[in-house]
């Protein structure tokens, strides 16, 4: 009898999981995308900002060099007035970080953007600068932090309702199975991570030329971080990010197919 509860207990917390999630939908304004997503974009700037102090102490804080810091807000700013980011409701803000050692970028939801220094001084161009800022602004339109949050809501009340479904406490090997369903769950999530980053990396292919930078930097981004990567000390931004190589190709594809004449000779390196 008490099996049959936890059994009757785990399918309503999997459909409520499944209900919450797939009854929020929405447009994405930018991309058209339809999206499921569990909160607002004003929301999402309010957890950004919120987080913006903390993320940056992880990295030792905002680099002293406040020239530096005002180029990259400058680089990513230009590439916001440039393109359909502009249209967007998230008021982006960029900063730089004073972590000389870590190679990383990331954006929080709402606008906030951040590049390490680690990384900045591995850039030889300004339109590497872009391509990199380019690609995180591309987080940032797509929603893909509401998208992992609401798909993260999704797999935690399934991996919860097969804990509470599988558990027995009279065969205590079944939290096994219980754990299987949880790694399940995190490969759900890296699987959809790896999905953003692809179409980060096609946004950043739009923007930077409509902000005048050669999307073909991104490239060279990519081989400076496989570089990194095969040096020993793999970059923090390879931890979440797909292979390199995979992006290049990809990156190909997308510039050969945005440019079948070739890229302008005027767009900025």
């Amino acid at each position: 009898m008490r099996g049959n509860l936890r059994f009757v207990v785990a399918i309503l917390m999997a459909a409520f999981a499944f209900v919450t999630y797939y009854c929020k939908r929405s447009v994405n304004e930018v991309t058209g995308e339809v999206q499921h997503v569990n909160m607002t974009a004003d929301q999402e700037i309010a957890l950004g900002l919120q987080a913006a102090p903390q993320m940056a102490q992880q990295y030792g804080g905002l680099h002293p060099d406040k020239q530096a810091a005002a180029r990259v807000e400058e680089i990513g700013q230009q590439i916001v007035r440039s393109t359909k980011a502009s249209q967007s409701p998230y008021k982006f803000q960029f900063h730089l970080l004073a972590d000389e050692n870590t190679i990383n970028a990331f954006a929080l939801p709402g606008g906030q953007v951040f590049i390490t220094a680690g990384l900045l001084k591995n850039l030889s161009s300004e339109g590497q600068v872009a391509g990199v800022l380019a690609h995180e602004i591309g987080h940032v339109v797509g929603r893909h932090s509401a998208e992992q949050i609401a798909k993260s809501q999704l797999t935690q009340g399934l991996t919860g309702a097969a804990a509470i479904g599988m558990y027995d406490p009279d065969r205590p090997g079944t939290m096994a199975a219980s754990a299987a369903a949880a790694m399940v769950g995190k490969l759900l999530t890296l699987r959809f991570g790896r999905e953003d980053e692809l179409e980060a990396d096609r946004l950043a292919v739009d923007y930077t030329p409509q902000a005048g930078y050669d999307p073909r930097s991104m490239i060279k981004v990519m081989q400076i971080l496989e570089q990194k990567g095969g040096s020993g000390g793999q970059p923090e931004f390879l931890s979440t990010h797909p292979n390199p190589g995979n992006r290049i190709g990809e990156l190909e594809q997308e510039i050969n197919a945005e440019f079948p004449q070739g890229v302008p000779g005027n767009l900025k390196q």
